[in-house]
């Protein structure tokens, strides 16, 4: 057994969650694609080409200008990975943004007459989620930066450890 991690890459449980995903995703596009052929072979190559030629520029241009604005900090003590505290909320933000974008923008019509409630207030949620989010990941960059500070007082404060000589 010690020679399939050598050779796939990883143990067998990921090989087996990996099957079972493609067949799940196998079994879904079967039967869309039996429903509804044409729309999701729009749907398939809309997706890509959103995601390819805007979406993926657009993060990547923000990640490039978060990590250039926030580059310059000294080099004396070690950090955590800060930009994974951005791009963790960033992300999912953006995909409740995704889900829910025409209730937040309004542009959902028949939702109020077909449940009974308003859209007026997922733009304020989706703002208060996402302002929590941020706030939970920058907590967690401090508490980590904070542990990091500590360990590196208590480095200093302790003496370096001398060979004893015989």
């Amino acid at each position: 057994m010690s020679r399939f991690p050598r050779w796939y890459g990883a143990n067998p449980l990921h090989l087996l969650v990996l099957v079972c995903s493609f067949a799940i995703t196998g079994y879904a596009c079967a039967r869309l694609f039996a429903q509804r052929p044409v729309e999701v072979v729009i749907w398939l190559v809309g997706a890509a080409i959103v995601h390819d030629l805007i979406l993926m520029p657009l993060y990547s241009l923000a990640d490039l200008s978060a990590r250039s604005v926030l580059r310059h900090r000294p080099q004396d003590m070690p950090t955590p990975a800060w930009i994974n505290h951005l791009r963790v909320p960033a992300f999912l933000s953006g995909v409740l943004l995704l889900v829910w974008f025409p209730l937040i923008f309004r542009l959902s019509g028949p939702y109020q007459g077909a449940t009974g409630l308003t859209d007026a207030v997922y733009a304020g949620r989706w703002l208060a989620i996402t302002a929590v989010l941020f706030g939970l990941s920058a907590l967690i960059l401090a508490f980590k930066l904070g542990r990091i500070r500590r360990q590196a007082r208590g480095d200093e404060e302790q003496p370096p450890s001398s060979a004893s000589s015989h």
